[in-house]
């Protein structure tokens, strides 16, 4: 029986590019003109990288990956604590990167990394900072801005143009309005906007785009009702959330996440006419 061979695809590095020896590409990594591939940085398989884009040392990225020019990924931190240890960026497979997007390398005050998951879409001009942690399948719109140690976890889409302060937590499925200044923690399932960010309820659109359950979506709703919209205090209201819906995966989810807030969790607050009236 006649044997076929399977062609591996070559690396392609365009000749106007710089690689520094120390790089490893995988089988099919591209590197398009002038780019810049700095030392120890590991580019996994079929993974393209557009013209200008520059990735520092101890920068990682995953297979399958999309860069667009002008990227800059593994800058130092803008920390003025910094002092050139090493420190780096991880980022996972299947990502796409969009023009000037910056990504910088970690310090030394957390856990050394910033750290970005799979399937996420970076639209032009985002910034990621220093130590920030991302999960899986989160988009940020154009000129998304994250201060230091920002943990984003998945499935949150973050709009444009907003900025969120240094150590807040955004849950997972929770979707923020554009132009929103964010300075505490947005829970998982919310919806929140404002400067500075207020919840307006579930991401009703975004859970039902999920596949979850009825029974799911009815958990997710019991809870937001519960924490923010009885009469109860927080600890009060973790307390009936837990008698209530004793086992629920989306509970539990709210649950653990206020509990671990330490910049404090973003409430609702009464609307005024004012903020929903368009001009004549």
């Amino acid at each position: 029986m006649r044997r076929t061979l399977r062609k591996v695809k070559e690396t392609k590095i365009d000749p106007t590019a710089f690689v520094h020896p120390t790089a490893e590409l995988d089988a099919g990594a591209e590197v398009g003109p002038y780019s810049v591939i700095g030392e120890g940085v590991v580019i996994g398989k079929g993974t393209r990288i557009g013209s200008h884009t520059v990735i520092e040392k101890w920068t990682t990225i995953g297979e399958n990956c999309n860069i667009f020019q002008f990227v800059s990924i593994g800058a130092a931190p803008q920390d003025l604590g910094y002092k050139g240890e090493k420190t780096e960026v991880i980022i996972g497979d299947n990502n796409t990167i969009r023009e000037f997007v910056t990504i910088h390398r970690a310090t030394t005050k957390d856990k050394g990394k910033t750290v970005c998951g799979s399937n996420n879409l970076f639209m032009n001009y985002v910034h990621i900072a220093h130590d920030c942690n991302l999960g899986d399948n989160i988009i940020m719109a154009n000129s998304a801005t994250l201060g230091g140690h920002v943990t984003i976890e998945r499935n949150a889409i973050v709009g444009g143009l907003v900025a969120i302060h240094q150590h807040v937590r955004v849950g997972a499925y929770c979707i923020i309005g554009g132009a929103s200044a964010v300075s505490k923690d947005i829970p998982p399932y919310a919806m929140a906007v404002g400067n500075r960010a207020h919840l307006f309820g579930l991401n009703s659109v975004g859970i039902r785009r999920q596949g979850f359950s009825k029974k799911d979506i009815e958990d997710i709703k019991r809870s937001y009702t519960i924490l923010f919209r009885s009469s109860l205090n927080l600890n009060e209201a973790l307390e009936e959330l837990k008698r209530e819906l004793p086992g629920s995966t989306h509970a539990n989810r709210f649950i653990e996440f206020l509990k671990g807030s330490k910049r404090g969790v973003t409430r609702e607050r009464t609307k005024r006419k004012s903020e929903f009236q368009e001009e004549d």
